[in-house]
């Protein structure tokens, strides 16, 4: 019996580009364990880079594929050419290139008459000038979105987050003891951030570097990070991380010392929580529950509720082809509601944060200045530690913090977020 040919990281970005385009599917809901299980873990890395930087450049493979058409093709010819096109634009082996995923159609039953249509677009595109990659047009985001940004943000931010988009992102790692900061910043050859983060400008396979199976670190965005580190002194304290995986925010409250229990109502998602606490020696009571179900009173409470994840468009470049704006008023409505229900777990004393990474007002600075007005026994902390003051110019009207792609752009940027940390009077 011949042997079975092995996918390649190729012909699995063009199978996810497929799921991703034509059915609408997030990549975070594909299950890329079965889908990529005959592949080693270095080309399954190769396949989504290859996957993630065409999403951010669709719009510019298409300016340059489709003059070469007579007319729009079958989406998953379409796709092949816009993977080829970026991997070509980005200075890879024309002639391999082109030669591979010409046999990648040629294993569809149903394509392999496209083959040469495939090879005659790809050499076209080979013989296209790359200088002129650059100046194509930077991608715009989804109408709907947009219109929501350049209303809240105006028309020259709105552009400078498109432009971060397309940027492929640093990977940034939280260290669980800040004095190995600079063991790690040698070892992986990283740039420390703030005083726990560390970012690594070309990671490559995370699960191969040092210190990833000893679990030293996590990978956790910049962003991400910010919101635990609004508490004040937490050790000893108890602490609810709501919806809570895959846990970054969970384990930052455990390496703290302070005693978590963490909630969140997927199966699926606690499965990662679990397996981040056990490589990183961490300690949190998990429930797998509706978070409305929880009762008892906290020290610290986090709030990282369920949103539309806009803010994380330049690590995860399939959102904006999939989500849409229907149903946002419920998510809106389930948001506030969430809010409500983590201020009912508040004592006197107790700190909550909300927050969510989104680009919208609705789900961030709307959220609270509605609570606030109706609540007065609340009011938003304004704290800072040292080395996060200079967030201070990120401050909202109401009292918040609103973090934005381009921000700290020099460095790699980071996440949108929004946060803010409420107390009782």
């Amino acid at each position: 019996m011949p042997e079975k040919k092995v996918p390649s990281a190729r012909s699995q970005a063009s199978f996810l580009m497929d799921r991703i385009l034509g059915e609408k599917r997030l990549l975070a809901d594909i299950n890329l364990n079965t889908i990529m299980q005959n592949i080693s873990p270095a080309d399954r890395a190769r396949s989504q880079r290859l996957l993630l930087n065409t999403l951010r450049s669709l719009e510019r493979a298409d300016a340059l594929i489709l003059p070469f058409l007579k007319k729009r093709p079958d989406l998953k010819i379409l796709n092949v050419l816009r993977l080829a096109t970026v991997e070509i634009m980005d200075n890879g082996d024309a002639h391999g290139i082109v030669n591979e995923y010409v046999s990648i159609i040629g294993r569809n039953k149903r394509l392999k008459n496209y083959k040469g249509l495939v090879n005659a677009v790809l050499r076209k595109v080979s013989n296209s000038d790359r200088s002129i990659w650059n100046k194509l047009d930077i991608p715009q985001l989804p109408k709907w979105l947009r219109r929501i940004l350049l209303d809240s943000y105006g028309i020259s931010v709105t552009q400078k987050i498109e432009k971060q988009h397309l940027e492929r992102p640093p990977v940034d790692i939280t260290i669980k003891n800040p004095k190995l900061m600079e063991h790690f910043s040698i070892e992986l050859k990283g740039t420390q951030i703030f005083k726990h983060s560390l970012r690594l400008k070309n990671a490559g396979q995370i699960s191969t570097l040092p210190g990833f199976n000893e679990g030293d670190w996590w990978v956790q965005d910049l962003s991400a990070t910010i919101p635990v580190c609004l508490f004040k002194e937490i050790k000893g304290k108890s602490a609810l991380d709501l919806c809570a995986a895959p846990g970054g925010k969970t384990m930052q409250l455990s390496a703290a010392g302070a005693y978590v229990t963490a909630v969140d109502i997927s199966d699926v998602r606690v499965s990662k929580l679990k397996e981040n606490l056990s490589r990183t020696s961490l300690d949190a009571n998990i429930i797998i529950s509706d978070l409305f179900t929880i009762k008892d009173c906290f020290d610290v409470i986090i709030l990282d509720a369920p949103c539309t994840a806009t803010g994380t468009i330049r690590r995860h470049p399939d959102l904006p082809y999939v989500k849409s704006q229907v149903d946002l008023s419920k998510l809106f409505s389930l948001q506030y509601k969430m809010l409500e229900h983590a201020v009912s777990l508040m004592t006197g004393t107790s700190q909550l944060v909300y927050c969510t990474c989104s680009l919208l007002p609705q789900e961030g600075e709307h959220q609270v200045e509605k609570l606030l007005n109706n609540f007065h026994e609340l009011r938003v902390d304004n704290y800072l530690p040292k080395d996060l003051v200079f967030l201070e110019s990120y401050r909202t009207e109401e009292g918040g913090l609103r973090l934005l792609p381009n921000h700290l752009a020099d460095k790699g940027g980071i996440d949108g977020f929004y946060m803010a940390k409420l107390v009782k009077v």
